[in-house]
């Protein structure tokens, strides 16, 4: 399980806030965010090194993309494409209505099921690949959301129940400053189960967080803070985002 929290709004300096942590195997090798993809030149993002996608990334026009596992599917399964595709493939559109609407054409059954959410400084999506037919697409409204393994904003889930009002009273962060948020994705007290930073069980956990900020300013250069394992452990340091391509 991964969890997504946006921010949009449209009339600001930064109509774009995204925060993100990575729930994964301990074990599961990954890359820091770069620019991984020589096909794909204009990508920056995290790199599953086993099957070579991404779970987070964001592009040069300003265009984020982000996957999660839904409810009961976690891990790959044999004759199903890698759910790190999807990112890309989103990502090879220069707007968020341009990516959502490819990404609503495409074959659902080609992945295991899916969440993900697509957004840029005018717009944000919630996508749902069921494993049939093809992907559900919703726009989201200007505002705070959360989601996870389900629908987005279902506070039945605990850690959305117990920190989508709590993102909804912190105060908006100003990129670079983003304590406001890195202060709750850090977030591992107690009760269990509703952690957004969840601790270490059976060689899984929190295993990477990050906060992207998209300028209303074209021109402008994104801010990309990451923390290379569980926050509140490590800490978080900017990603050099004009960094040349990894080979």
């Amino acid at each position: 399980m991964c969890t997504i929290v946006l921010s949009l709004a449209p009339d600001t300096a930064w109509p774009l806030l995204f925060g993100a942590n990575r729930d994964e195997r301990l074990d599961r090798p990954w890359d820091a965010p770069g620019r991984h993809w020589p096909d794909r030149p204009q990508v920056i993002g995290g790199r599953d090194r086993l099957a070579g996608g991404s779970w987070l990334a964001i592009n040069d026009s300003g265009v984020v993309a982000g996957v999660m596992n839904r409810v009961g599917s976690l891990g790959p399964t044999p004759g199903k494409r890698s759910r790190g595709e999807l990112p890309l493939l989103a990502l090879d559109h220069p707007t968020a209505a341009q990516a959502a609407r490819a990404l609503a054409a495409l074959d659902a059954g080609a992945w295991r099921s899916f969440n993900m959410i697509v957004a840029d400084r005018r717009a944000a999506y919630y996508i749902s690949g069921l494993g049939y037919g093809t992907p559900d697409v919703a726009q989201l409204e200007p505002g705070v959301h959360m989601a996870a393994t389900t629908g987005p904003d279902d506070l039945s889930i605990p850690r959305i129940g117990r920190h989508l009002p709590r993102f909804c009273d912190a105060a908006r962060p100003l990129p670079p400053d983003w304590a406001s948020w890195t202060r709750l994705l850090s977030d591992r007290t107690l009760p269990a189960g509703s952690e957004l930073n969840i601790p270490p069980r059976s060689g899984f956990g929190t295993c990477s967080s990050s906060v992207i900020g998209i300028a209303a300013d074209p021109a402008a250069p994104a801010s990309w803070h990451f923390a290379a394992g569980a926050p509140d452990r490590v800490g978080y340091a900017p990603v050099m985002l004009d960094a040349p391509s990894i080979p």
